[in-house]
């Protein structure tokens, strides 16, 4: 019994419910020798008839029958905990559902995936977390973070997998009666005004200092902070100048008498994805969260990258 064949509790089943070896083969999808060869294999582990040929067809002795109970449980434990993988249900669930977020990204993303969230899996908790570049990977990995939304470039590993989401660009930002008019700078009028610069830990601000470098443009700075929060303050109270990506800019744009205007350079677009890891990829919980982020995000039509 200790090389017993758990495969042959099945036939043991069919034969009992359909009474008839032929039934319970073509209920099993087997033919009728290899669903004989199997109740013989049957008969010989447990040292028992099992099932005996009656004029109602074939009953069960009472050795056969200590076996039913227990291969019906078995088996039902086997669909439902191991085949169909652990249930969720997001309306019920009291998971933690953790997001890798810039602080330019809980501007973006937060609002509207908490509201999603909240009413569709209303006893979930929803956590954005800030960590090194370095050390995402890992959490992710881990499980510790489910998703990393936003522009992260180093996650090129195999590991990973990643949906595109939309394609961003940058604006600037002056405050509402400065005395630059118009919707576009000019170059003199860039490399003229104050420069409020923010190095934060988030990557996508990169892509434009990447792109001076590149072009060797040097700019006037007056400021330099590694936090976007304090920028629509600053620009709304000075004749500095900063430049943010576009959905930062329309956020700002709403308080502290702001106004987007187009930078006076090409500056390259970047693509905001979110990103999992392969172990995740079948989750139910992972799958169903990345589903409502695409559902939001994808293709998202607010972010044009244009200036108003």
């Amino acid at each position: 019994m200790t090389r017993f064949d758990l495969n042959l509790l099945p036939v043991a089943l069919a034969i009992y419910e359909e009474k008839s070896v032929s039934g319970a083969g073509k209920r099993l999808g087997m033919s009728q020798p290899a669903t004989s060869a199997a109740l013989n294999r049957l008969r010989q582990a447990f040292g028992d008839q099992l099932f005996v040929r009656t004029a109602n067809g074939m009953e069960p002795t009472p050795r056969a029958m200590t076996l039913i109970n227990p291969a019906r449980e078995i088996l039902a434990r086997v669909e439902d905990d191991v085949l169909q993988g652990e249930a969720f249900d997001p309306a019920t669930t009291k998971a933690v559902f953790s997001f890798a977020l810039s602080d330019i990204g809980e501007m973006v993303f937060l609002p509207k995936l908490l509201e999603r969230i909240q009413r569709e899996a209303p006893h979930a908790t929803v956590a954005s977390v800030t960590l090194p570049v370095q050390e995402i990977a890992a959490a992710i990995e881990a499980g510790r973070v489910d998703l990393a939304i936003g522009y992260f470039p180093d996650f090129q590993k195999n590991n990973f997998f990643q949906q595109r989401l939309f394609s961003h660009a940058f604006t600037c930002l002056l405050r509402r009666n400065h005395k630059i008019r118009g919707n576009q700078l000019t170059m003199q009028q860039f490399l003229n005004l104050g420069h409020a610069v923010i190095r934060a830990e988030g990557r996508s601000q990169e892509v434009f200092e990447r792109y001076l470098e590149k072009k060797k443009i040097e700019r006037r700075v007056v400021l330099s902070t590694p936090h976007f929060m304090s920028i629509p303050f600053i620009i709304g109270t000075s004749d500095l100048v900063a430049t943010v990506p576009y959905a930062v800019g329309i956020s700002f744009a709403e308080f502290a008498g702001i106004k987007l205007v187009k930078p006076p350079l090409e500056i390259p677009r970047f693509d905001l994805k979110q990103h999992w890891h392969r172990k995740y990829h079948e989750d139910a919980k992972n799958r169903w969260l990345r589903s409502i982020v695409a559902d939001l995000f994808h293709n998202d039509a607010r972010w044009p990258g244009k200036a108003a």
